[in-house]
């Protein structure tokens, strides 16, 4: 028997609603109380569109764009009206333009345009319109249709992104979003209407322009700041993905179906090998650098990297020594602490930076080191006979999130440092207008290794992943444009090896957990992908650091 009225506990408060009562009702009357916009709810564990009406009693919680999840919605939703406003344009021109939207950029998404080229002129009326649209507060709609509906709708549009991507969803139906006779798909929730996307910028840059969202203030827009070497290393990524026809996920699945996967993967591995290998050459040509720094952030593939790298250099006639920068921690004691007591040992501090500098000038000088190892389990660092002397053709192998901070290493000259940047930045995007977060893949990742080498379950490596990011922030992306080289670890075939590891995991977190939301979410990420065995992956490759089998001590 339907209920007329619901019991709601907001806030700690116990209410009665109506039933029937929209989200949206409740997030007016709590408003006040909030310095950034509701755009979501969380309703009995589960996210929750602001159109959406109360049936059933249960517990609530506001989503704003100060979190994550409404972060992300306020983004998407942007997107979408930039997408309607450049529509609008393109009527008004009388000429057919579309968008891409790339990847992301300092804190916003690099877009490119076909049919027109951007300029000044044409950048102004962009965000006049999109201004106009904000304005006008027009409703964000959503509607389901089958899939069927969805290919021949994105066929008729001339997505062909998009129907290649529903060409093989297994899901019956598919939401559809519109601003006006607006249509497009995409993958997460929206705000409900345009009047809540004041906040953005537009800004020219390398031929296409970028699309500027709020950060950590959530209601002004953040600056542009370029990062000219990031975007060279996805540039070329992209450029991968084009010599290989597959630069979206219906791309990719459209190899799986028709065989050609294996080519794929060994095209990947041999274009990641020669670019070592010419880092290797390049490094050769350099005889006054006896110190390689690697950083990057989680996940990256650090370790499989640095042996291949040193692989490289020895067939220049190189020896290298990989040292992990994990070995010179302070005895666990003297680790400094987050306000609420934990280890902090991801700061600089918690490395004891003059017992490093001291050993790093001694080798430089010519003298034999013992070096330190750092007992994990312990918790102190010990001394077990490893002795390091560099001669002519030796070099060191530094691998740490801090490898590229001058202040780790400031006793050494500049002139004998190679800084070297890794992340995993996928080419791969869902569609045209739906880009995949770097991080998503970064933390599938980490899962799987996690399970394997840690026995931590995939609710662990959620719940540790906002750390893990407010770390990386803070410790390792200020300094990724000091880096002489960037190396981009991403496989564009790995995802859908990842697939078959990773949902077992994430399946397993219990429906009332906190984590289950964002398992949800990585679900119907991993849902898109066709599955991929591992068996044709070299037992060399990066992402065997993850999966296993790798021929490296990993």
């Amino acid at each position: 028997m339907k209920k007329s009225t619901y019991q709601i506990r907001v806030n700690g408060e116990e209410k009665q609603y109506p039933a029937g009562t929209s989200f949206m009702e409740l997030a007016r009357e709590y408003q006040p109380q909030y310095e950034d916009d509701i755009v979501l709810v969380m309703f009995n564990n589960r996210l929750k569109e602001l159109h959406k009406t109360l049936k059933a009693d249960g517990e609530l919680t506001f989503v704003t764009t100060r979190d994550r999840a409404g972060r992300k919605a306020y983004r998407r939703s942007v997107t979408f009206m930039m997408q309607r406003a450049i529509h609008n344009l393109s009527e008004e021109d009388n000429i057919s333009v579309s968008v891409r939207v790339e990847h992301s950029i300092s804190q916003g998404y690099y877009c490119e345009l076909t049919g027109v080229a951007p300029d000044e002129a044409y950048i102004a009326r962009l965000k006049k319109e999109m201004e106009r649209l904000a304005a006008e507060e027009i409703p964000i709609q959503k509607k389901s249709i089958s899939t069927d509906e969805a290919v021949a709708l994105f066929r008729e549009l001339g997505m062909r992104d998009k129907e290649r991507l529903f060409a093989y969803r297994r899901s019956s139906k598919v939401n559809i979003y519109s601003i006006g006779r607006y249509e497009d798909y995409f993958y997460g929730y929206m705000v409900p209407d345009t009047g809540y996307l004041k906040y953005f910028e537009l800004e020219l840059y390398a031929g296409g322009f970028v699309l500027l969202f709020p950060d950590k203030d959530t209601k002004t827009p953040s600056k542009f700041m370029p990062s000219h070497k990031l975007f060279h290393v996805l540039r070329e990524s992209a450029e991968w993905g084009e010599k290989l026809d597959i630069g979206t996920i219906g791309a990719l699945n459209d190899a799986i179906a028709q065989g050609r996967i294996r080519d794929v993967i060994l095209v990947s591995e041999a274009l990641m090998e020669r670019k070592i290998g010419r880092m290797a050459e390049e490094i050769a040509a350099m005889p006054d650098k006896k110190f390689v720094m690697i950083a990057g952030p989680s996940s990256s593939g650090k370790t499989t990297f640095s042996h291949r790298l040193s692989i490289q250099m020895m067939a220049q006639g190189l020896k290298p020594h990989p040292i992990a920068l994990d070995d010179y921690y302070v005895d666990r004691v003297d680790t400094p602490k987050h306000p609420d007591g934990t280890y902090n040992f991801e700061c600089l501090e918690a490395l004891d930076i003059e017992l490093f500098n001291r050993d790093m000038s001694a080798l430089l000088a010519g003298e034999r080191v013992e070096l330190p190892y750092y007992n994990f389990r312990t918790g102190k660092r010990e001394y077990k006979g490893r002795y390091k002397q560099l001669g002519k053709n030796d070099i060191l192998v530094l691998e740490g999130i801090h490898g590229l901070n001058d202040k780790l290493s400031y006793s050494l000259p500049k002139s004998s440092k190679l800084k070297i940047y890794i992340s995993a930045l996928t080419q791969l995007n869902i569609d045209e207008h739906n880009s995949l977060p770097t991080t998503d893949g970064r933390m599938i990742r980490r899962m799987v290794r996690d399970a394997r080498t840690r026995n931590l379950s995939a609710k662990d490596t959620i719940a540790m992943w906002g750390s893990v990011r407010k770390g990386e922030e803070q410790y390792i992306f200020p300094f990724q444009e000091e880096a002489d080289i960037m190396f981009n670890s991403a496989l564009i075939y790995e995802l859908a090896v990842l697939k078959q590891y990773a949902e077992p995991l994430l399946f397993q977190i219990d429906k009332s957990s906190p984590e289950y939301v964002e398992a949800k979410r990585l679900l119907k990420f991993l849902d898109y992908f066709l599955p991929v065995p591992s068996d044709d992956i070299g037992r060399n490759s990066i992402l065997r650091e993850f999966i296993g089998g790798s021929c490296f001590n990993v």
